[in-house]
């Protein structure tokens, strides 16, 4: 009962446009047995993407509904599905593997659990990373863009800080898996950020420390000095993370460094420009920057534009002042969607998804 009730909820995970590809060895299952008891995989094969009562999801899973309500309580207290309640009414609603209830596993997470998911992760060469629209985007680094150049809200790290009403910061994930499996990397572990669109967001949270707005905005300025890109969920609006990340250890970026998938993670709108007049060609610059955009020619640095990705962290330990970011032209620019749904939505449609019976 256990495995069929397992790839039938990996099925249906992969359902969700973010993605949950099977495997051969199917590690994915195992992955889910780990977090899911087999009742609670059960219940959540009938859950839909939409807030519903736990009537609802009973009535489709012919169970008592007082149970399903247990059950889905204990299920949202682990993090593995969406709790929420308007006016009184509680509802819960099914969560994607990344970014969704694998995060929401870090105070549970331990070596065999880190084993599984690095090899998930390497079988399936990135996971769900490369299909269709980027899960992440970069955030460039505010100080790397000049002062008279228009920058949206959604395009700095700092006004997204700022228009949160709580925040928080967690362990990255990705960088505690590494460590739990043996490689650790030398990046500080403490600075995910979390923000919440409410006052205490996060009080009572197991992992998530509430911190002021001000100290928010010096975890990401440490981020910066650590060498570390900014970036968060592919859409403008609702934005409630931004990852500091690095090649060696987080998901995303692992996906453009490991296994070459150039559409890991979405592009800034800018890209990085040298005043070849000033610059030394240290080569500063290349030792930086994650993604081998960067190269020096003839004593002066040389940008590959293909493989930019906006960040500014260049431009950050230019000695010279030799470099800047600009926007790039229009025609390059894939601005994100919306929102979260919207996104959703065209991640399906590049999946060859329905959306009819998961949303």
């Amino acid at each position: 009962m256990s495995e069929d009730v397992y790839q039938r909820l990996a099925k249906r995970i992969d359902q969700i446009p973010n993605g949950f590809p099977a495997t051969e060895s199917g590690v994915e299952r195992k992955l889910l047995a780990e977090m899911f008891t087999p009742e609670e995989a059960e219940l959540a094969t009938t859950m839909r993407l939409r807030p519903e009562p736990a009537s609802e999801i009973a009535g489709r899973a012919g169970i008592d509904a007082a149970a399903a309500l247990e059950a889905l309580h204990a299920m949202a207290q682990k993090g593995l599905i969406t709790r929420t309640s308007t006016e009184g009414e509680v509802a819960f609603s099914l969560r994607p593997f990344v970014v969704g209830f694998y995060e929401a596993w870090l105070p549970r997470m331990d070596a065999e659990f880190a084993r599984l998911v690095e090899a998930y992760f390497q079988e399936t060469r990135g996971g769900p990373l490369g299909d269709g629209l980027s899960v992440h985007r970069v955030i460039p680094v505010d100080v790397a863009i000049p002062f008279e150049v228009e920058v949206f809200p959604y395009e700095r790290a700092s006004d997204l800080v700022e228009g949160a009403s709580s925040w928080g910061v967690r362990d990255c994930i990705c960088r505690v898996q590494k460590s739990l499996i043996g490689e650790p990397c030398e990046h500080p572990i403490s600075n995910c950020l979390i923000l919440g669109a409410v006052e205490d967001a996060f009080d009572g949270s197991d992992d998530i420390r509430t911190v002021t707005k001000e100290e928010a905005l010096d975890v990401l300025r440490e981020a910066v000095e650590a060498g570390l890109v900014h970036s968060s969920g592919n859409y403008r609006r609702g934005v409630h993370y931004i990852c500091n990340c690095c090649t060696c250890s987080c998901g995303v970026l692992r996906g453009i460094a490991e296994f070459g998938i150039s559409n890991a993670v979405a592009h800034s709108s800018f890209c990085a420009a040298v005043d070849s007049e000033t610059c030394v060609g240290c080569g500063t610059c290349a030792e930086r920057c994650q993604f081998g955009a960067l190269s020096v020619v003839d004593g002066t640095a040389r940008i590959d534009a293909t493989r930019c990705a906006g960040c500014g962290l260049c431009v950050t330990v230019c000695p010279s002042a030799a470099l800047r970011l600009e926007r790039r032209p229009e025609d390059e620019i894939e601005k994100p969607p919306a929102t979260i749904a919207h996104w959703m939505h065209e991640r399906a449609a590049a999946r060859g998804l329905s959306m009819d019976d998961i949303a």
